[in-house]
C-alpha cells in the first residue's frame, strides 16, 4: 500500500510509529485515541500500512503498542484492543493502554485484559501516563508521554511520501530503462526493425530521480527523517527500516542502468544524425540529379544576339542562385559528415564515407555543369559583342564609300584615302576577333558532352554551330559587298584620274628637261644660277612623283585591305616609277654636266685673272 492511497488517513495521525524502541528493541507502535470518535476502518488501514514498512526482522521482536485513551471513552479503547488482535496478533509483545488518573478504576473490572492474555495472544496493561517509564525507557517515548524522543507526524510523512515516490519512480524507472536497454541491443544488430521499437523514452527523467534519491540518502545518512533538527537521535528508516540500504541500492541499480542509457541515448543520437544527414543528402542528390538537371538539361542555347545571350546570363544566375542554396546545404553537409568521421565508430566509417562520396561527386558534377554553361554564355556574349561591333564598323564604312563627297583637293583625298585605310584595318582586326571567338565558342560546343542524367544534346547544339557559322558568313560577305563598291567607287576613279595626270605632269618635266634645259651658261655666275633653277625643278618633279605615288599606294593598301581581286592601280604606277626613274637619271646628269661647267668656268676665269694681271704687270714695267 502506498501513503498517497490514504494520505488524508494518514494526516489524521490515527497511529504512528515514532522510531522508539522497548527494552527488547522492539518497535514502539503509538495510537493516539481523541474524544471524537475513532474510525475503526481509517484505523485499520493506518495501521496496515504502517505494519508494511518494517522488515520482517524487525517484526519478528514483536511491537509495543501504546494506546492512549485518556481522551477517549472506555468502549473505544476496548473496541482498539480487541481490533489489534484481528490485525497484527503475532506481533505485538505489549498493548501499553495509559489511562486517565481516576475515571476508568470501576469499569476496568468489568473486563480484565490480562484474563484475556490467551485468548487476545499478547499481554495488555493499564498504566498512567507517568508510570510508563516502567516499561519503557524516557529517551525512547515522545513528548506527550514525558519522554524525549522527537517527532514530526508531518514531517514523517512528507519524507515517506518523498521516499516512496522515489522507490516508485525509481523502481519504475529500473524496469523502462532496462527494457530500453535490451530493446537497443536487438534493434542494433537488426537495421530493418522499425525504429519506434528502438526509440522508447522512460517515463521519468533519470537526472531528477537520481537527484532526489541523492538528497533522500543524504537526509537518511544525517539521520534526520523526521525533519527534527537539534533533537534526540531517531532513525525509523534506518537498519531496522532499511531505507537507507534500499535507497543505496536503488541509486547504485539506477545509475549503472542509467550509464547503459546514456550509451544507449548517445547511439540513438549518432544513429539519428546519421538518418538525418542521409536523409539532407537523398534531398540534395534528388534535387540535384532531378530540378537542377532538368534546369541545365532546358538551358542549351546560346541567343542570337547580346540582349538575348544577357538574357540567358540572367536566367542562368537564377539558376546558380538555387543551386547555392543546396550547394551550402552540402558543405554543412560535408562538414557534420567530417565531424562524425572523426569520432564515429568503425562500423560507420564506411557509410559515412559512401554517403561523403555520393555527395561530393553529385555536387562536383553539377557545379563543374554550372560553370560549364557558365563560360558558354560568356563565350557567346562575347562573340555577340564582337560581330554587333564589327557590324556597326561595316555600317560606318558602307556611308563613307557611298557618301557623295568629291574631295576638293589632293590633300583632301589623301586624307579622305587615310581614314578609310584606318576604317579598313579596325573593320579587319574586328573580323579576325570575330573569327577568333566564333572558334572559341565553336570548340566549346564540340566538347560539350551530354549531361550526367539527361539525353545528348548534339542536336542542340548543331542549331548553336550553326548560327555561328552564319554569323560569320554573313561578315564576310558585307565585307565583300564593300570590295564590290570601292573598285567601282567615284574616288578610286579619281584617284586614278590624278595618279594618271602625276604621271603625265611627270613625263613633260622629263620632256623639258631633255629639250630646253641644254644650256651650261657663259660663265660661272650664270652656271650657277642654272644650278639654283635645275634645283627647284627637281623638287617640282619630286613633289610631282610624291603626290602621285601616294595617291596609288593608298588605294593598293585599300585594295590589299579589301581582298581586291583586280589591280586597283593598274600600269599607272609602274609607270610612274619608271618615268620618275628617266627624270632622276637625266636629272643628275644635269646636274653633272652644269657642275662640270661651273668648274670649267671657274678655271678659266681664274687663268682670265692671272694672264690680265701679267699683261698689267707688263705695261707697267714698259
Amino acid at each position: 500500500m502506498e501513503a498517497t492511497v490514504i494520505l488524508p488517513v494518514l494526516k489524521k495521525k490515527l497511529a504512528f510509529l515514532s522510531g522508539g524502541k522497548d527494552r527488547r528493541s522492539g518497535l514502539i507502535l503509538t495510537i493516539p485515541l481523541c474524544t471524537e470518535q475513532t474510525s475503526m476502518e481509517e484505523l485499520s488501514a493506518t495501521l496496515d500500512y504502517l505494519l508494511g514498512i518494517p522488515s520482517e526482522k524487525c517484526k519478528a521482536r514483536g511491537f509495543t503498542v501504546i494506546v492512549d485513551g485518556r481522551k477517549s471513552q472506555w468502549n473505544v479503547v476496548k473496541t482498539v484492543v480487541l481490533m489489534l488482535q484481528n490485525v497484527i496478533p503475532a506481533e505485538v509483545s505489549l498493548v501499553c493502554v495509559v489511562k486517565p488518573d481516576e475515571f476508568w478504576d470501576k469499569k476496568v473490572t468489568h473486563f480484565c485484559f490480562w484474563k484475556e492474555k490467551d485468548r487476545l495472544g499478547f499481554e495488555v496493561i493499564l498504566v498512567s501516563a507517568n508510570k510508563l517509564t516502567r516499561y519503557i525507557e524516557p529517551c525512547q517515548l515522545t513528548d506527550e508521554f514525558g519522554g524525549s524522543l522527537m517527532y514530526d507526524h508531518m514531517d514523517w510523512l512528507n519524507k515517506r511520501l518523498v521516499f516512496e515516490k522515489f522507490t516508485k519512480e525509481s523502481t519504475s524507472l529500473l524496469d523502462e530503462l532496462s527494457v530500453i536497454n535490451e530493446n537497443e541491443k536487438a534493434c542494433h544488430p537488426d537495421k530493418d526493425r522499425p525504429q519506434t521499437d528502438c526509440n522508447i523514452l522512460p517515463s521519468f527523467d533519470p537526472e531528477t530521480v537520481l537527484q532526489t534519491g541523492h538528497e533522500l540518502l543524504s537526509e537518511l545518512q544525517q539521520r534526520r527523517f523526521n525533519g527534527s533538527e537539534g533533537g534526540s537521535a531517531w532513525s525509523p528508516m534506518d537498519d531496522e527500516l532499511l531505507a537507507q540500504p534500499q535507497v543505496m541500492k536503488l541509486l547504485d541499480s539506477l545509475r549503472e542502468e542509467y550509464t547503459k542509457y546514456q550509451e544507449v541515448c548517445r547511439q540513438r543520437s549518432k544513429r539519428s544524425q546519421l538518418e538525418e544527414i542521409q536523409t539532407k543528402v537523398m534531398q540534395v542528390v534528388n534535387w540535384l540529379e532531378g530540378p537542377g538537371t532538368e534546369q541545365l538539361r532546358t538551358q542549351w542555347g546560346i541567343g542570337d544576339s547580346i540582349r538575348a545571350s544577357q538574357a540567358l546570363q540572367q536566367k542562368h544566375e537564377e539558376i546558380e542562385s538555387q543551386h547555392s542554396e543546396w550547394f551550402a546545404v552540402y558543405v554543412e553537409l560535408n562538414q557534420q559528415i567530417a565531424a562524425l568521421l572523426s569520432a564515429g565508430d568503425e562500423e560507420d566509417l564506411l557509410e559515412l564515407k559512401g554517403l561523403q562520396q555520393q555527395l561530393s561527386d553529385v555536387c562536383y558534377r553539377q557545379a563543374s555543369q554550372l560553370e560549364f554553361r557558365q563560360n558558354v554564355l560568356q563565350s557567346a556574349h562575347d562573340f555577340h559583342s564582337t560581330a554587333q561591333d564589327l557590324s556597326q564598323q561595316l555600317d560606318g564604312l558602307l556611308g563613307m564609300l557611298c557618301a557623295d563627297v568629291t574631295p576638293a583637293d589632293g590633300t583632301a583625298i589623301q586624307q579622305t584615302l587615310k581614314h578609310l585605310e584606318e576604317k579598313l584595318k579596325s573593320v579587319e582586326d574586328a573580323l579576325q576577333g570575330l573569327r577568333e571567338k566564333g572558334q572559341i565558342l565553336l570548340e566549346q560546343m564540340s566538347n560539350q558532352t551530354s549531361w550526367s542524367y539527361g539525353k545528348d544534346l548534339a542536336i542542340e547544339n548543331k542549331e548553336n554551330v550553326d548560327h555561328i557559322h552564319s554569323v560569320m558568313e554573313d561578315m564576310q560577305l558585307r565585307k565583300q559587298r564593300l570590295v564590290e563598291i570601292f573598285v567601282h567607287l567615284p574616288l578610286l576613279q579619281i584617284v586614278r584620274g590624278l595618279s594618271l595626270q602625276a604621271v603625265e605632269w611627270l613625263g613633260e618635266l622629263l620632256d623639258a628637261l631633255l629639250k630646253t634645259h641644254i644650256r651650261l651658261g657663259d660663265d660661272s655666275q650664270e652656271t650657277k644660277v642654272l644650278l639654283e633653277k635645275h634645283k627647284k625643278f627637281l623638287d617640282v618633279a619630286q613633289s610631282t612623283y610624291d603626290y602621285g605615288r601616294q595617291l596609288l599606294q593608298a588605294t593598293v593598301v585599300l585594295c590589299q585591305s579589301l581582298r581586291c581581286t583586280t589591280r586597283s592601280s593598274g600600269d599607272t604606277l609602274p609607270r610612274l616609277n619608271r618615268v620618275w626613274k628617266q627624270f632622276t637619271v637625266t636629272s643628275e646628269e644635269r646636274v653633272h654636266r652644269l657642275e662640270m661647267a661651273g668648274s670649267f668656268h671657274g678655271a678659266a676665269e681664274r687663268v682670265g685673272e692671272v694672264i690680265y694681271i701679267y699683261i698689267f704687270i707688263l705695261c707697267i714695267s714698259t
